[in-house]
């Protein structure tokens, strides 16, 4: 099926217009100490290349029996989405080869399937078709198989959504087709924003990120990040962090990544974004380089987003409790 057909389908099945997805926080609030549970692979953490889909799966369960402290992998899936339901991935292909891993996208499909969302009714996603296909992910807007496509292939709501000062116009996959988000960015380097992981991720959603760079994104990444649909529609961040980048990000250097063999989950988006700052800037120490504030970028948006205006989440490390696995 076509971008054309596609878009024609979905606007009979729908009545005619894509008919807006209820905007209600249907899962609870963020305790007062947020888990972050890093969930790693010794193979991973030794040389890149060893991810295969077993280990993939193995990871993913590991930290997800973690977080929700349950006996078995589907009780923790439960208490992410319900049978039923349309759910996004949002991926990060903006990198192409350094792309979130199509093994991680494939082991969470197989694990929301198993919880009740039916294969078809789960939609990788990203800004661009051409993006997603630079990532190794093959465009589908067909009824078998996950569906793959971009923001280009469906467009944009046409109302604006504004918090402070953002205001964009937000991708209609948000607004009018899935109903949860999963979040699955990449651990990076970003040479304007300090690091691009959970709460950057989400610039992918927006018609005009370009406008959102000055003084390190502060506040424009907390300020889009309380936009209605994506506030709403973020359920679970799972970070792709077996291979992390430590400079030059976001575009795709080899020479600056390193293996660092985990998965980080969490739904702390802020908490999740403060743990993957300090472990870029540990492994730029370590490789001998200035700290992101010595040179001039760093990540100060993560605190915006934790004060009282933004609420999205905590930055105090007294209040992060990360869990290794």
């Amino acid at each position: 099926m076509d971008r054309r057909n596609f878009i024609q389908k979905t606007a009979a099945f729908t009545g005619g217009l894509l008919v807006p997805k209820l905007l209600t926080a249907s899962f609870p609030a963020l305790p007062a100490k947020s888990r972050i549970v890093i969930s790693h692979n010794a193979s991973w953490s030794r040389s890149v290349g060893t991810v295969d889909s077993d280990s993939m799966l193995k990871v993913l369960d590991k930290a997800i029996q973690t977080y929700f402290q349950v006996d078995h992998v589907r009780q923790g899936w439960s208490k992410i989405v319900r049978p039923g339901e349309v759910i996004g991935l949002k991926v990060n292909c903006l990198s192409g080869h350094g792309a979130t891993h199509t093994l991680l996208v494939q082991a969470v499909a197989e694990r929301l399937q198993q919880a009740g969302i039916k294969e078809n009714d789960i939609i990788v996603w990203d800004r661009l078709n051409s993006d997603l296909e630079d990532g190794g992910f093959r465009i589908n807007y067909g009824k078998k198989g996950l569906r793959v496509f971009g923001n280009d292939a469906i467009g944009f709501d046409p109302y604006l959504q504004t918090f402070g000062q953002a205001s964009s116009l937000v991708t209609k996959i948000l607004t009018r087709v899935v109903d949860g988000v999963i979040n699955l960015p990449l651990l990076k380097d970003h040479s304007i924003a300090g690091i691009t992981m959970s709460l950057k991720n989400l610039f992918g959603a927006i018609n005009n990120p370009n406008k959102y760079h000055l003084n390190t994104g502060d506040p424009y990444i907390a300020d889009v990040n309380r936009l209605p649909a994506i506030y709403h529609k973020v359920r679970f961040t799972i970070c792709d962090a077996a291979q992390a980048q430590y400079h030059g990000g976001p575009s795709f250097m080899p020479q600056w990544r390193w293996p660092f063999g985990a998965l980080i989950v969490g739904r702390d988006r802020v908490a999740m974004d403060y743990t993957g700052w300090k472990i870029i800037e540990q492994k730029r120490a370590k490789m001998g380089f200035k700290s992101l504030k010595e040179e001039g970028r760093e990540p100060t948006y993560i605190s915006t987003a934790a004060d009282a205006s933004h609420a999205l989440g905590t930055n105090d490390p007294q209040r992060i409790d990360v869990i290794r696995v």
